[in-house]
């Protein structure tokens, strides 16, 4: 019943198309139009992709800390490492340099050598005053001298933060305000001001400028996304072109399949836009995998188009037999792939729900305007001329194919001892697999701003913030001599571990009191004794400069503190280690009675997301072969099959864990991709394969081996162009500079060949060895839909 209403629906749907071709046309116009408006509405990101649940406790305890301290991702530093900084000129004009960007709206604060203030003790007044290292400007290598023998040698407050003692770096620290960090008004600080401004510095003073720090990461780093977006796109209708030329031999055929993918892009964008969602790291890769998508829809419908008119020369007979005959298998293979990109819209992940949402949707788009458009425009034009029929003699592949089917008559007890081979050494490499939750593995190694980092990495050990917030319970709790005495021991422990830098927090300024207290002996440099505390508190209390200081680091009611250090771009199990060390030592001096202590900060942020998202993987890809399995179930209406099929699936994803764990491949928000969609893309050659099989075991009174090599000759030429195609297609994001995107675009592409290799190989094999079991009448009934409807003359290509 199930299967007369589909014959019929694919009929009715042919008359439709074919009769209001005018309306179709009119319609996909407006459509594209409408969406081309919403372009206007796409976010470019201004923030590290938050993996995590808003709910997530991770991002429950790093909410909070913002709520009491304010963002903490909003300095960028600038810094010089050269002998030649320290002369009368070149110091000068870096002190302007860095007051030039004080007048701007978007900075909050500068602090450079020249803000640098010595606390100082006024005995008559009992107070602490500020006196800066330099007065006005430098005026003499006298001078210079003295200035340099201060910084190095006798304020260790200061070390680490805006010089380096041992090396003689120095770096200007810029405070962006906090409201203006995740909007576009960062940008246009950066790229029109900062940028042009060090440039023309370095130009006079021939000094090397580095720039780092989170808010000047994350604009160039999204400002490569944007810029890739145009390259992926433009490469893959590049490439997929190439190809499809290559088997076509015409112009006009290709120009029609990228007048469609390019107007499946354009839908895509008004998704995004629609939906109001921010263009990533994840969906930048969208618009370019609808055309690697696309294309092999535009092959079949094409190509099955080119068959029928040269079969019987009945222009309107063959359209109609593109639509009835390929639009379901189309249908279901389209369905199977966007199932897997949808899976993501299950997990609790925004970034993988926004990302699942605007695939699936945009495949099933991809899917109306192929069936809609190709025969309409073929409805238009004249008839193909024969040389661009000659392919469709497929002679040069035919040497492939009867290799393949010697190999599946002769060599079936290789295949199964290869594929076992191949299952057990994955297995082995799937254990090497790491994870990493590193926010910059995946950033373009060969820009400026990347080397930048790893110079700030050696010079100060890092930018990218942990932090450490400590709640005493009570007001003023922090400024107490045993929570001080506390925090320090921790600090000790932060100075020891060589992937984090010297903390900073209110113990280094209580510290720096001390030493004031004495005269500026950097012997003093340390917590005061219970005695002290007294006589240097009430120095505190007078000195208004003091409390300025003090709201850095400990919030307004005094219950508060933070300790804020950076970290060098280290492994997961590095940063897990380290967590696990702070951990114990914050047990053992923290009472938990007394004190709640929570470590957050993005890089923590993005790890802890990292693995959670690793469980995401697991979720996703068994809700994948779930949906499919049932898809299969209903096109096939037989269990043991639905194993079968599975089979050759599931080994080419296990072969590339295994490759990734031999290869040192991560698992990462970028590369975590590749299973779902290479799962759900290659599950649609089984169903090719096994319903041009389930039609020759019909038209051959159920002999099995005939079937099967029936089938592996008419499908082998379809699964070769088609994996071709995506084989090609997704090695365009291998042209990226972004390293995940690399990895997503050759793992995805190794799997396809694999996945294509497994079902003309592994799967004819397995169906001769289990034929009794299940190549029967009983076993594999009629199915709900006929896949491949049967030609009323006699004609069975798919392809």
């Amino acid at each position: 019943m199930f299967k007369l209403f589909t014959t019929n629906f694919w009929s009715v749907t042919a008359r439709l198309i074919l009769r209001n071709k005018i309306a179709i046309l009119v319609g996909i116009l407006i459509i594209t139009v409408l969406f081309s408006t919403q372009w206007k509405h796409m976010r470019f990101t201004y923030t590290e992709a938050n993996l995590l649940p808003d709910e997530h406790p991770i991002n429950l305890t790093y909410d909070n800390f913002l709520k009491t301290f304010g963002e903490e991702g909003n300095l960028i530093v600038i810094g010089v490492k050269d002998s030649t900084l320290f002369s009368v000129e070149k110091l000068n004009a870096w002190n302007a340099l860095s007051d030039s960007f004080k007048t701007y709206d978007a900075v909050e604060s500068v602090i450079s050598i020249k803000d640098l203030q010595k606390l100082v003790k006024d005995t008559l007044n009992e107070k602490f005053i500020l006196s800066p290292f330099i007065k006005d400007s430098i005026s003499s290598s006298k001078q210079i001298e003295i200035l340099e023998d201060e910084l190095f040698n006798k304020y260790p407050f200061y070390d680490n933060f805006l010089f380096n003692n041992k090396t003689k770096t120095v770096r200007t620290a810029i405070y962006l305000k906090k409201d203006i960090v995740n909007t576009s008004a960062r940008k246009d600080f950066i790229v029109n001001v900062l940028l042009p401004k060090t440039e023309t510095f370095e130009n006079a003073t021939k000094l090397d400028v580095r720039i780092s720090g989170m808010p000047y990461i994350r604009t160039l780093n999204a400002q490569n996304i944007v810029d890739e977006i145009g390259l992926f796109i433009i490469a893959a209708l590049l490439v997929t072109s190439l190809i499809f030329f290559f088997f076509f031999r015409s112009l006009r055929a290709t120009f029609i399949s990228l007048i469609v993918v390019c107007i499946g892009v354009m839908w895509t964008l008004g998704i995004i836009g629609l939906l109001n969602y921010e263009i990533t790291v994840l969906t930048a890769l969208i618009p370019p995998l609808i055309i690697v998508i696309g294309i092999p829809n535009c092959i079949f419908l094409i190509n099955k188009y080119q068959h029928e008119v040269k079969l019987h020369g009945n222009k309107v007979k063959s359209l109609q037999r593109v639509i009835t005959k390929i639009g379901n298998a189309t249908l279901m293979t389209n369905l199977t792939t966007a199932s897997g990109f949808a899976t993501f819209i299950l997990t609790e992940s925004k970034l993988l729900k926004e990302f699942g949402v605007v695939a699936s949707l945009s495949i099933v788009g991809i899917f109306l305007l192929c069936l809609l458009i190709i025969p309409i425009i073929y409805s238009f034009l004249p008839y193909p001329k024969d040389r661009h029929l000659e392919h469709l003699n497929k002679r040069w592949i035919g040497g492939f194919v009867n290799w393949i089917e010697q190999m599946v008559k002769h060599r079936r007890i290789a295949i199964y001892a290869t594929s076992v081979i191949l299952l057990i050494a994955s297995i082995i490499g799937i254990y090497k697999i790491k994870i990493s939750g590193s926010l910059i593995e995946d950033m373009p190694k060969k820009t400026e701003f990347f080397e930048d980092i790893r110079f700030f990495e050696r010079e100060f050990n890092g930018i990218m913030p942990l932090e450490i917030m400590v709640d005493t319970k009570q007001k003023q709790g922090v400024m107490k001599l045993p929570s001080l005495k506390r925090m320090n021991e921790l600090e000790e422990l932060i100075i020891e571990i060589p992937e984090l830098s010297k903390p900073i927090s209110v113990v280094g300024l209580v510290k720096y009191s001390k030493q004031a207290y004495y005269n500026g002996n950097p012997l003093y440099y340390q917590l005061p004794t219970s005695q002290e505390n007294n006589f240097i508190l009430s120095y505190a209390k007078n000195s208004t400069s003091n409390i300025n200081l003090i709201n850095n680091f400990v919030d307004s009611t005094g219950q508060y503190a933070r300790i804020t250090t950076f970290m060098k771009d280290i492994g997961t199990d590095k940063m897990e280690r380290i967590e696990e060390d702070l951990q114990i030592k914050i047990d053992k001096v923290f009472p938990k009675d007394r004190y709640t202590v929570t470590m957050t900060g993005k890089a923590l942020v993005f790890q802890k997301g990292t693995k959670y998202l690793v469980k995401n993987l697991v979720i996703s890809l068994s809700l994948a072969i779930l949906l499919i399995s049932l898809f299969m179930a209903f096109m096939f209406r037989s269990f043991r099959m639905i194993v079968v099929s599975l089979i050759p699936n599931l080994l080419p994803l296990l072969i590339t864990a295994g490759l990734m764990g031999y290869l040192g491949v991560p698992i990462k928000p970028s590369t975590i991709l590749v299973f779902s969609i290479a799962f759900g893309i290659s599950v649609d050659d089984t169903i090719h394969f096994l319903a041009k099989y389930r039609q020759e075991l019909q038209a051959n009174n159920w002999k099995i081996k005939t079937s099967v090599y029936g089938a592996l000759r008419e499908t082998g030429v379809s699964m070769f162009y088609t994996s071709i195609v995506l084989f090609f297609g997704f090695s365009v994001f291998t042209i990226s500079s972004f390293g995940g995107t690399v990895a997503l675009g050759a793992l995805v592409s190794a799997t396809l060949l694999f996945a294509m290799l497994s079902n003309l190989v592994l799967l004819p094999s397995l169906l001769l060895s289990l034929e009794r079991s299940i190549a029967n009448k009983e076993v594999l009934r009629e199915p709900a839909i006929n896949i491949i409807p049967e030609d009323d003359d006699g004609d069975n290509s798919i392809f």
